[in-house]
């Protein structure tokens, strides 16, 4: 079977993947400084809850934390004695990285748009609400030409409550309405709606610039993804795909791709 590992600033998501289905999936909270004796016995204690601790035979993993790249490598080999796949550029991602300058775009989105493109075989929006929000696009041959990158959802709040001494955080859901009749709702309107409008604004001008790539520009899928998505997905139709596993998906094809 395989252990996918993504370690993200925000969360590290770990699946297993056993063949025709994932067997089991976890998100966690990314700690910079544990140590790999901690990474390790933690990790083990989770595969071997679903009995999967011995059917471990690959493991592929990719990071946008370098603190943490290293320690996950010697989880991997000490722990789990496999010498993981590291997904790097180099790699047969299943798409095309056509942006101007590859080396700088995050193998999370690398990943998000493999998936998407193997899934549905045509052009796609990927939105990623993460640590960032992320919002990028695939042409209808498989080219990843760009996207757009905004601070996520978590750090706009955080920003807020540190800098505004009489905001007190709020739960991360829609009010009742956009109109808040108290602080309270105030703020859950400017998080969830706000962002809502973000992502919707963006969408339509993602659209119009990738027509001047893909002549088949028009007919795009909509794939949203990540830790913060689903605060905005039910409040929205243009988010057509919900996927919250979806950079796993990424790695298992990756893992496929290079045997």
């Amino acid at each position: 079977m395989l252990l996918a590992i993504d370690i993200g600033n925000t969360n590290i998501v770990l699946g297993v993947w056993g063949g025709d289905k994932w067997r089991a999936h976890w998100r966690l909270r990314t700690v910079h400084d544990r140590t790999a004796d901690e990474l390790g016995i933690y990790l083990k204690g989770l595969l071997r809850e679903h009995e999967l601790e011995e059917e471990i035979t690959r493991v592929i993993m990719s990071s946008v934390v370098p603190q943490l790249t290293q320690t996950f490598m010697t989880v991997s080999i000490h722990y789990l004695h496999h010498n993981p796949l590291f997904v790097h550029t180099g790699l047969d991602l299943g798409i095309r990285n056509c942006t101007d300058v590859p080396g700088q775009v995050g193998t999370d989105r690398l990943l998000n748009a493999s998936a998407a493109y193997e899934r549905f075989k045509k052009a796609c929006i990927i939105v990623d609400m993460g640590t960032a929000t992320k919002l990028d696009v695939v042409t209808s041959q498989g080219d990843m030409i760009g996207g757009v990158i905004s601070p996520g959802l978590g750090i706009t709040a955080d920003a807020l409550f540190k800098r505004a001494a009489k905001l007190s955080p709020v739960d991360y859901q829609a009010p009742p309405a956009t109109l808040g009749r108290n602080t309270a709702h105030a703020i859950q309107s400017g998080l969830v709606f706000g962002y809502l409008g973000l992502v919707e604004g963006l969408i339509p001008r993602l659209i119009d610039d990738l027509k001047n790539y893909d002549p088949l520009g028009d007919d795009v899928h909509i794939v949203g993804t990540g830790g913060w998505i689903n605060v905005i997905a039910p409040h929205t139709d243009m988010i057509k795909t919900y996927d919250p596993w979806l950079t796993l998906e990424g790695l298992k094809i990756v893992a496929e791709r290079n045997q």
